[in-house]
């Protein structure tokens, strides 16, 4: 087991990542771990699968946010909080925000699912809107935040937000032990950071390995470049995983913890979609569901492994599900 030590002088080890864990505790839910013969049969291997998607606010992204602003000074909380985010941490921001009383400021973009807007609203959030494909989210939030005068939150890369989602690995090898492999939906690289920083403190190995669509494939050629490669906001159907580079701090964990990222098409995305609901009575978002599909579509050798699987959210409009899943 890898010794642990507590600064963010230098990664974080799996003590930070129980911090957190001590924070949220009694606040964030302790997701289920979800298992299917089906499933089991169709990739020869034995899955567990860690339903964020039954997290507060929909997805793991409440973890972070309410680590992130729990870690805050009393001061700078009581200032509000800001980011940009497509969605998810718009919402688990809100929700962290409202649960503090205090005040947050959102920036989304302009074709966020409506439903993760409404959400974002209605946990009494400011909501701002940008065009995602021709202004630059971070420079924006980051002047939202100046404008507002409150500290910002960002959706992945910060040490705070990181540990938190680093938690529902915590969960899921308190419940289930050892697994071989543990394949994560990636964006800017929160979840599979703090999961990656879990996973090695286990007694024995564990291959971490992420998942992007193949239109937003900016984690894997920066880790095959071993340098932050930056496209151009990808088009894909999973919404979350829009990121166009990952952050320096998601990066420099992602580099040192994580052993590969594989693609995996919007059909095989649909694929997993459908699975999910129609096999394991499950609905995910897309970019909840890109782990499964690299699952599914055989991205990787499992074979005989024992499997950890990321549901990592489930906030999608019954009228986009029913549009994605219809053919």
């Amino acid at each position: 087991m890898r010794a642990a030590t507590s600064s963010f002088s230098t990664l974080p080890t799996v003590d930070d990542v129980e911090r957190a864990a001590r924070r949220i505790d009694g606040v964030a839910n302790r997701t289920p771990v979800l298992t299917s013969r089906t499933l089991d049969a169709a990739v020869g291997a034995s899955v567990v699968a860690k339903a964020e998607c039954f997290q507060r606010a929909g997805a793991f992204k409440f973890r972070g946010a309410f680590n992130a602003v729990a870690a805050l000074s009393p001061s700078e909380r009581a200032r509000g909080v800001a980011t940009d985010s497509s969605g998810n941490h718009a919402q688990a921001l809100a929700l962290a925000a409202a649960l503090h009383d205090v005040p947050a400021a959102i920036l989304m973009p302009e074709d966020a699912p409506a439903p993760k807007v409404a959400a974002t609203r209605g946990y009494g959030a400011e909501v701002v809107f940008y065009d995602r494909y021709r202004e630059d989210r971070a420079s924006l939030g980051q002047e939202l935040a100046d404008q507002r005068g409150m500290a910002v939150v960002p959706p992945f890369n910060h040490w705070d937000v990181i540990c938190g989602q680093g938690t529902a690995a915590l969960e899921l090898f308190d419940e289930v032990g050892h697994v071989d492999t543990l394949l994560v939906c990636v964006g800017g690289g929160g979840l599979i950071s703090g999961c990656a920083t879990v996973a090695a403190a286990q007694d024995l190995d564990v291959r971490v390995v992420g998942v992007e669509p193949e239109a937003g494939d900016d984690v894997k050629q920066s880790l095959e470049r071993d340098e932050i490669v930056t496209i151009d906001t990808p088009r894909t159907i999973a919404d979350g995983q829009q990121t166009t580079a990952p952050g320096d701090k998601t990066f420099a964990v992602m580099r040192e913890l994580v052993e590969s990222i594989v693609t995996v098409s919007d059909d095989e995305i649909v694929a997993a979609l459908r699975f999910a609901f129609e096999r394991m009575n499950v609905v995910l978002e897309p970019s909840g569901a890109s782990a499964l599909a690299a699952l599914l579509a055989g991205r990787i050798d499992v074979g005989g492994q024992r499997v950890g699987v990321t549901f990592s959210g489930g906030n999608v409009g019954i009228q986009r599900f029913a549009e994605l899943t219809a053919h």
